[in-house]
């Protein structure tokens, strides 16, 4: 059997320009990065277009460690779109190198259903993530440089300075530093750190901009800490935001590239959904909607995370209405909430199964709660027996909902046109009716308290002193009507990571909250979960190599 990367390996690629006059782009308006990438202008973005066309987002239940193929449904379900002669872009967030050379792999799909080049999508890119990375370090930079000229000093309190570094890798031992020793010419000691470039408010801004001037009013939205009296400091204070956008200024335009099947993939912004918003920029998704009659989208992990950020930030801030929602299960995560070991997954357990269909039909009713009838994906592995897709296939329709086998890592387009066809119904179906979870108008304490009752299932939530006085800080600031951002681990609906299935009698536990007033909400962090995260104990880089001829393996 073939690995994903020879599989991408050994498909004849189109010309990126035969890709954009699918979708009637000129060849004088894409920015060519080689024969197969490109950067798409944003006069290409057409308003009434997008309010004309379709909007369908991939969600999924939680995850087993290896995820459960969102990305790949959602490439096959693009694919399968245009078989049955539906004219559809799929639109991805880029993949981050942490988990490249971590333990998910690279986010470019598998099977038949991956979008190509891969080896490039997963490795650097266009050098969004890079720009992403300069420009947050740029800021810092130029924080820690206010603190030592003090000619120019805005007198800045450094213990109340919450900007960190970032860099593109998983790397533990910079959570937590400490900077500027060596003497006064060094810089003023203070307390710092790294987050993942993924995490970054840089990447959350560029996934929330609309256009240059907004990219610029956010960035110098940033707040960076307090001065010694009290006052506010944001990024506009150390004239940053011009030099940041600079630094942008290709990162904000959508890259184009293509399936295996030659359909058409626009792939921008990466930030994750357990530590950010996890989806994919506005302009990206707003370019796809532009440039043709159905979008295909994923947000990261679970409907809880992903699923919910897209709606009640996402679609809130770019103006968007989904018209349907995937949620794509998989065997082995069923069995895998129903108690079975993860080194068993691969054997037929029914029994086991049964018991993890309450995970599932709790990310039904968080997708109900927004008002939309979701369709659920059974995402096939080869391990998977008749038995065991007939048992979930049962659970579904005797919840009344629709489901469709997809196949598409092994089928390519066709192995997901069922599951198309039934997505082109649910989109005609006039009784959707899409809400946000919370009105922005509440406080902060009570979307939170919404969110952690109605999608993660918890009685309630425990705000720790110190998350009390953070938001009682932000609202002085008189920020108080943000939408929340809810960083918490992916592995569980609870923010106890070793909690499978459906937990209950819990409640949530939020430690701290980040203001991201540059990307327009906050962050309550919740659980244990970091913004910085470490590799593993064998970590997916050492299986990655080169040739002397330039041929890539290892990545997946």
């Amino acid at each position: 059997m073939k690995s994903d990367i020879e599989i991408a390996q050994a498909t004849k690629m189109k010309h990126i320009s035969e890709v954009a006059e699918q979708m009637g782009i000129e060849i004088k308006d894409l920015e060519l990065y080689g024969n197969y990438k490109a950067k798409l202008p944003l006069n290409l973005i057409d308003e009434d277009k997008v309010k004309k066309s379709k909007l369908v987002l991939v969600t999924a239940l939680t995850p087993t460690p290896a995820g459960e193929g969102k990305t790949t449904t959602s490439i096959g379900l693009a694919q399968a779109m245009n078989i049955i002669n539906k004219k559809t872009t799929v639109v991805l967030r880029e993949p981050s190198l942490g988990p490249v050379f971590g333990i998910k792999g690279g986010a470019a799909g598998g099977g038949h259903a991956q979008v190509v080049p891969m080896e490039d999508i997963n490795l650097h890119f266009t050098g969004d993530l890079s720009a992403v990375e300069k420009a947050h370090n740029l800021l810092a930079a130029l924080i820690d440089n206010n603190l030592q000229q003090k000619s120019v000093s805005l007198d800045i309190d450094p213990r109340t300075i919450e900007w960190k570094r970032v860099m593109d890798m998983n790397e533990r031992a910079l959570r937590s530093i400490v900077i500027g020793l060596g003497g006064k010419t060094q810089g003023v000691p203070r307390e710092s750190g790294f987050y993942i470039t993924a995490a970054s408010e840089v990447m959350a801004i560029l996934c929330m901009a609309t256009d240059m001037e907004d990219l610029k009013r956010r960035l110098g939205n940033i707040f960076v800490g307090y001065t010694y009296g009290g006052q506010a400091v944001y990024a506009r204070d150390l004239n940053a935001q011009g030099a940041m956008a600079v630094l942008l200024k290709d990162a904000i335009k959508p890259n184009l590239v293509q399936t295996l099947e030659g359909t058409p993939a626009i792939v921008h912004g990466g930030p994750f959904a357990n530590i950010a918003q996890g989806t994919n920029t506005i302009l990206g998704t707003k370019m796809g909607m532009s440039l043709s009659d159905y979008v295909v989208t994923e947000a990261g992990f679970a409907s809880e995370l992903g699923a919910e950020k897209f709606f009640d930030i996402k679609c809130r801030m770019g103006g968007l209405t989904p018209d349907a929602v995937v949620i794509v299960a998989t065997i082995r995560a069923l069995k895998y909430h129903g108690g079975a070991d993860a080194k068993e997954l691969n054997n037929e357990d029914v029994s086991a199964l049964k018991g993890g269909l309450e995970n599932l039909e709790k990310h039904i009713e968080n997708m109900q709660e927004f008002g939309l009838k979701p369709i659920v994906a059974i995402n096939k592995f080869v391990s998977d027996t008749d038995k065991e897709i007939d048992a979930v296939a049962d659970f579904c329709k005797s919840k009344n909902v629709e489901v469709a086998l997809n196949d598409s890592w092994a089928e390519g387009g066709e192995g997901a046109v069922e599951l198309a066809e039934k997505v082109v119904k649910a989109v005609d179906d006039p009784d959707r009716n899409f809400k946000p979870l919370y009105e922005l108008s509440a406080s902060y304490e009570e979307k939170i308290e919404t969110i952690a009752t109605k999608i993660y299932g918890a009685d309630g939530v425990e705000f720790s002193a110190k998350a009390k006085k953070q938001l009682r800080a932000i609202e002085k600031l008189e920020l108080d009507d943000m939408p929340v951002c809810i960083a918490k681990t992916q592995k569980s609906l609870s923010d106890d990571a070793s909690l499978r299935g459906r937990p209950k009698n819990y409640k949530i536990s939020v430690r701290e909250v980040e203001l991201s007033s540059g990307a327009g909400f906050i962050v309550p962090i919740a659980g244990a979960i970091m913004r910085m995260p470490g590799l593993p104990s064998k970590p997916s880089a050492e299986n990655i190599d080169i040739d002397i001829n330039g041929n890539i393996t290892g990545l997946f």
